[in-house]
């Protein structure tokens, strides 16, 4: 399957936007209902798993940028992205920014599985829970 420069930012767009709105429903629709997401710290599989997940998210952080430095397809619909994301914490306001790296397939316009990467995955947790 190929994927275009334009159709996975397309995706991303969608995603960002969906992000920085706190709209649950529209961030989740750019994900197939059978996601696989893996982070440093979880994997998730689908909806329901993500959706409380990213609603504790939002319940922790209030989004303020999702920044794509980096961008490129590659073989059979996986793109990788460089991007950095900052949030304020809803606790006290202090912005917590981390910069990385993800690796996805697209397949009719979603994300069908995710795996990303931080630069210091310790000094984001110490950061997120304001130490």
């Amino acid at each position: 399957m190929t994927i275009s420069l334009d159709d996975a930012r397309a995706v991303y767009e969608r995603r960002r936007a969906a992000w920085l709105a706190e709209d649950v429903d529209a961030y989740l629709a750019c994900f197939a209902e059978d996601v696989v997401l893996e982070t440093p710290t979880r994997t998730v599989h689908g909806h329901a798993e993500y959706e409380p997940m990213t609603r504790m998210s939002y319940q922790w952080a209030k989004p303020v940028s999702f920044d794509f430095h980096h961008l490129t397809v590659g073989d059979d619909g996986v793109v990788m992205c460089d991007w950095t994301i900052t949030v304020a914490r809803r606790s006290d306001g202090g912005e917590v920014t981390w910069r990385g790296m993800n690796v996805c397939q697209l397949r009719d316009g979603v994300i069908t599985w995710w795996r990303e990467y931080y630069q210091d995955p310790q000094a984001l947790a110490r950061s997120a829970r304001g130490e």
